[in-house]
């Protein structure tokens, strides 16, 4: 079940910066040095101003960026705003939205590479009672990854949870990048709840993976990339 698409095995592990300004976001560039190719820029760092200026930066360092700012509007406004990330060197972007959102984007995305958010990984089965949807977590989230396929998308944020039935019954072209990743126990602070560790999400079938905390707030954050590189190394030797 393990990925076998043609992916450099060190950009399969994309860290999430979410740290609150685009300075800390570069000094942690600077010091992650080589341990980590592959950047997620999502909500904090837009808020925070200098959004575009750093993405550039990123690219200019010859860093791969994933937009994940989950598009979620009309669906002209959404085509808009992904045109505005064509020919800059972002990889992935993210939708977060219904059918005609996710083809409006997709039928835009020129080099950019469309995710689509299936169910987040901080939500439970009690979370989605609370939202109204009244369907199992992996029924919602194998019924919005294939039409996240039929819209023109290339691939889902999904939990490591659900990664098995993604690749047993949607169609192998589909990328699947997989959140919500504890390399260790999660702590009773965290506000991820659908989460796996590195080798349970790589087996499952992700193409790749997402982890924050467990880098950014380590003692030594390059060497806890560094550890998790080697852990992805390992899963796809030979």
């Amino acid at each position: 079940m393990t990925s076998t698409k043609n992916i450099p095995v060190r950009d399969r592990l994309i860290f999430a910066m979410d740290v609150p300004d685009t300075d800390s976001a570069r000094r942690l560039v600077t010091e992650l040095g080589d341990s980590v190719q592959f950047y997620k820029l999502g909500l904090e760092l837009f808020m925070a101003g200098g959004y575009f200026e750093l993405l550039d930066w990123m690219v200019g360092q010859n860093k791969k960026v994933f937009v994940d700012l989950k598009f979620f509007d009309v669906p002209a406004t959404v085509a808009a705003a992904v045109k505005r990330l064509r020919n800059r060197g972002v990889t992935f972007a993210t939708v977060h939205g219904n059918q005609s959102i996710m083809q409006a984007a997709a039928e835009v995305k020129g080099d950019v590479k469309i995710l689509a958010v299936t169910v987040l990984t901080s939500l439970d089965r009690g979370d989605l009672d609370d939202l109204g949807f009244k369907c199992d977590v992996e029924d919602l989230v194998l019924s919005r990854a294939r039409r996240a396929l039929e819209a023109g998308c290339d691939g889902v944020i999904s939990s490591g949870l659900e990664a098995e039935k993604l690749r047993q019954y949607i169609d192998q072209r589909l990328l699947v990048i997989t959140p919500g990743i504890r390399p260790v126990d999660n702590r009773p602070s965290d506000d991820q709840k659908r989460v796996v560790s590195v080798e349970q999400a790589f087996r499952s079938g992700a193409d790749y993976i997402v982890v924050g905390r467990p880098i950014r707030d380590a003692a030594d954050p390059k060497a806890a990339a560094e550890a998790i590189q080697a852990t992805i190394a390992g899963l796809f030797a030979g």
